[in-house]
């Protein structure tokens, strides 16, 4: 069983940065797709972020020139920096590991809120 921990969310101002990060548990890190997702408020939760077990990444446009994935695979986690916050980037941030149908595993979010 994999387990993910996400952390770093919080409170920042249009305009600032947040790092997120994803910790997570047991032996498949390093072959796993990993991906960030957000959902609003009475939105649907959305992919903004993916990077492939061998460092491909790919972004949303939304987020796009403003937002990193990154992996370490020596300390199975990864992370999002995030720049250039928006209001609209508010969101529960999902982090989520996903190697077949059968493993596809989640976080429990961290929060963001972008806010003067």
């Amino acid at each position: 069983q994999v387990q993910l921990v996400e952390s770093g969310g919080g409170l920042v101002q249009p305009g600032g940065s947040l790092r997120l990060s994803c910790a997570a548990s047991g032996t498949i890190f390093s072959s796993g797709n990993m991906r960030w997702y957000r959902q609003a408020p009475g939105k649907e939760r959305k992919l903004i972020a993916g990077i492939t077990s061998g460092g491909t990444t790919n972004y949303a446009d939304s987020v796009k020139g403003r937002f990193t994935i990154s992996r370490d695979n020596a300390k199975n986690t990864v992370y999002l920096q995030m720049s250039n916050l928006k209001p609209e980037d508010t969101a529960n941030y999902y982090c989520n590991a996903y190697l077949d149908v059968l493993r596809d595993y989640w976080g429990q979010g961290t929060q963001v809120t972008v806010s003067s």
